[in-house]
């Protein structure tokens, strides 16, 4: 079992190589920062967090009902799918930008972190492939390591958007286009080498 500050620390990476990335909750961020301050960027990630929460347990629930059986076939998917999902990120980081529009969501912020979310094809991918394999590699380590993983993929998503709606809410940039590409090409970088190792581990 790995330390818990390492568990910690991988979910942390892990989570924010998700939240960076450009998509609907990252938009929903921006709009709701620009009519409701930077109390937007924690409320939005309140919404994420909840679903993840019941995703996180329906997986511990099929853990314990005899979904780690195929934790070696789980893993090689995470594997392959951090491995995809690092390529998709070099793709996107070649023209990707944070632009401070306004985009109209029903409800509250908490509401629109929710339904950017839920309503996420990627998000769904990403959790039935990597979420669904890190978290059954935590569980052999026991809840407290699954706790440890989902507490720093947690602190990844609510950390990142509490800066941008800040940075919104100030009438600042969050980074510069050129920075942000930058940020974008080392996480899909990272992700495809993490891929790699994580696809040996569980080959080997």
């Amino acid at each position: 079992m790995h330390p818990l500050p390492e568990i910690f620390l991988l979910g942390f990476a892990i989570g924010l190589t998700g939240a960076l990335a450009p998509g609907p909750t990252l938009v929903a961020t921006i709009g709701a920062a620009l009519r409701g301050g930077w109390r937007a960027g924690p409320r939005v990630s309140a919404g994420h967090i909840a679903v993840e929460a019941v995703i996180f347990l329906l997986i511990l629930a099929g853990a314990r009902t005899g979904m780690a059986q195929h934790t070696g076939v789980i893993s090689i998917a995470g594997g392959i799918a951090l491995v995809g999902f690092g390529l998709l990120t070099l793709n996107e980081s070649r023209a990707a930008a944070i632009e401070s529009r306004s985009v109209v969501f029903a409800g509250s912020p908490c509401a629109a972190g929710a339904v950017t979310s839920a309503s996420n094809p990627y998000f769904w991918l990403w959790w039935m492939t990597i979420g669904g394999a890190f978290l059954l590699d935590a569980f052999s380590g026991g809840i407290v390591a699954v706790v440890a993983f989902m507490a720093g993929h947690w602190s990844a998503d609510l950390g990142w958007f509490t800066f941008v709606s800040t940075a919104i809410s100030r009438g600042g940039r969050v980074v510069s286009p050129s920075a942000y590409r930058m940020i974008l090409t080392a996480c899909g970088v990272f992700l495809i080498l993490f891929g790699v190792s994580y696809l040996r581990s569980a080959i080997l």
